[in-house]
């Protein structure tokens, strides 16, 4: 055995001897290596250092479902790949397909079967030929599975070895502390060949709580990723992991031994020949989110969910006020980590994050703004038994039609500039497919589904969708367009690299403004966003626009003069004002 390998062992070991104190670490050492690399040939004889090269400014990434896109002749994943290549080729280089196995319900994730691709979407070929093509990102639902599924019913009869997979509690158990993101009763009551049971259920009956207490649950999930990244997965989101432990008389969110099975994860992907991301999904407020980076050792990227909330208030109260304040505040990812910035997703516009960030009039003046757009609100229970705002459920474009003054003729422009923020900032920009395509809110899908989230799930009819691209003056072909010109034009500037260099610039309150600089130090971007109505100028000098420099705005194409006038900027107008004009 190579000493590197040695290493390896050594710290696996440390790693189960915080979750599995009781349990033969190094026996279990030797299952997990074993399971991860079934023919050891894929091992790094060295894990892979921390550093900037698991991505660039060429990446972005698109958010999907499998069959967003729909012909009702062709298999949904086949639909998908055709407009992926036909109108998204060179603009985006990764796809997050969302949960694309056998499912029960919530739209993928009450998964009752990890090891097929629904027949209703396609089959392993169609992912692997995605996965060809673009940065295949996949959902690891690992905190829950569905009730239908055999897992479950295995465990209902008693038999090994589900019988053992899922978390128990008593009614009477200290539960007041747990942390929520539903108002549905915790346990679920079930009868089983050993009696009644009560099983947890974070997040709804049909989504039964996995036992991690239990290491054959962590060895079933290994297999699971194993095969994931043998068929072309190369960045694996954590779905929901922050509540993967469960201790009565705790908050059940972020436990320790929540951390240690990530850093587990992160150190088997930093030893596999493949390069594999790991991203967490943890919509919490801000540093129970920024946790998750660990001492570099734990994701390599994490959402950054404040922004969808944040950059929604912008835009609608027309001030950076609460925007720049927070991202003042924010520290750069460390090395070897990124942040994944959006705006919106299959799920709502998550709350928490806002939490200590806009105030409560300022948060309830959005909330209605929003469900004067006809978009809805789903709550969360908390331990005392109220009940308080979890996420918006609207389309982001529906989102910005009106600003708390109402409706104007800026819509489009207004959200042009939100996604553009989203491209500006440090880190890996993602948009929702509904986002690119200005799909508006789906109430028909909310009324036949009977849930909020609905309204954000569209699904396309292609041939509809193709003649509405084909439209210069639709919606849909002015946003892809235009959205798509800005992608294209970013992947080009190292100042935009995910780790290049960020400061938060303090201009008039109306203006969203950023310097980036590359990490070579050779490129700057001025990045400035006006989120009003308004017009709004800005002093060259303001910025620090250096003189003697040529500068450009890569936007517009306008040649800007460091020495001359105010740059003006119109109504939602978005400049990237730049030293190096790079394609």
């Amino acid at each position: 055995m190579t000493n590197q390998n040695n290493s390896l062992f050594r710290r696996l070991d440390e790693l189960l001897r915080q979750i599995y104190p009781t349990q033969d670490t190094d026996a279990l050492s030797r299952r997990v290596v074993d399971v991860f690399w079934p023919s050891q040939t894929h091992m790094r004889k060295l894990g892979r250092k921390p550093g900037n090269r698991l991505w660039s400014e060429r990446d972005s990434v698109l958010i999907t479902y499998g069959n967003s896109i729909e012909d009702g002749t062709h298999k949904p994943l086949d639909v998908l790949h055709d407009f992926l290549i036909r109108h998204l080729d060179g603009v985006v280089n990764g796809v997050h397909i969302l949960p694309f196995f056998p499912f029960t319900s919530d739209d993928g994730f009450a998964v009752s079967d990890y090891y097929t691709v629904s027949p209703q979407l396609g089959d392993w070929a169609d992912i692997m030929r995605i996965a060809s093509d673009f940065h295949l990102m996949s959902d690891l639902v690992l905190n829950h599975v569905s009730s239908q599924g055999e897992w479950f019913n295995n465990y209902l009869m008693g038999k090994a070895p589900h019988d053992g997979f899922f978390f128990e509690a008593e009614p009477d158990d200290d539960l007041s502390k747990v942390v929520r993101p539903r108002t549905t009763p915790l346990l679920r009551k079930v009868d089983t060949s050993r009696g009644e049971r009560h099983v947890w259920c974070t997040f709804s009956h049909d989504q039964v709580d996995l036992d991690f207490r239990n290491p054959e649950v962590l060895i079933e999930m290994l297999k699971v990723i194993r095969l994931h990244i043998d068929k072309g997965v190369r960045i694996l989101r954590l779905d929901a992991v922050a509540f993967l432990w469960k201790e009565a008389g705790t908050t059940c969110i972020h436990l320790p031994q929540t951390h240690a099975v990530v850093r587990l994860l992160r150190l088997l992907c930093d030893y596999t020949s493949e390069t594999v991301v790991l991203l967490t999904e943890t919509n919490v407020p801000r540093t129970e989110n920024l946790s998750y980076f660990g001492n570099r050792n734990e994701a390599h990227a994490v959402y950054n969910f404040p922004l969808p909330p944040l950059i929604l208030h912008a835009l609608q109260a027309g001030t950076a006020r609460y925007l720049s304040r927070w991202q003042s505040t924010m520290p750069p990812a460390q090395l070897g980590c990124a942040y994944l910035n959006f705006t919106a997703s299959h799920d709502g516009i998550g709350m928490r994050p806002a939490e200590g960030v806009l105030p409560p009039d300022e948060r309830d003046r959005m909330i209605e703004t929003v469900r004067g757009l006809g978009g809805l609100v789903s709550m969360r229970a908390l331990p005392d038994g109220r009940e308080e705002p979890y996420e918006l459920n609207c389309s982001f474009f529906e989102a910005l039609r009106a600003t708390f003054e109402g409706e104007d003729q800026y819509h489009l422009a207004r959200f042009i500039c939100s996604q553009t923020v989203v491209m500006s900032m440090e880190g890996i920009p993602a948009f929702y497919i509904h986002s690119l395509l200005a799909t508006p809110n789906d109430h028909e899908a909310v009324e036949r589904r009977g849930m909020n989230r609905a309204i954000n799930r569209h699904r396309w009819h292609y041939p509809d969708l193709l003649a509405q691209l084909a439209d210069p003056g639709s919606n849909q072909s002015r946003v892809l367009s235009e959205l798509s010109r800005r992608l294209k034009l970013r992947s080009r500037q190292p100042a935009f690299h995910p780790n290049a260099t960020q400061f938060t610039l303090q201009l008039d309150d109306r203006v969203f403004g950023l310097w980036r600089q590359s990490l070579d130090r050779s490129q700057s971007i001025f990045a400035l966003h006006n989120l009003s109505s308004q017009p709004v100028t800005v002093s060259p000098s303001a910025v620090n626009l250096i003189a003697d420099d040529s500068w450009t705005d890569l936007l517009s194409g306008e040649i800007i003069d460091g020495d001359g006038g105010d740059i003006g900027l119109a109504p939602y107008q978005c400049r990237w004002i730049t030293n190096v004009v790079t394609g």
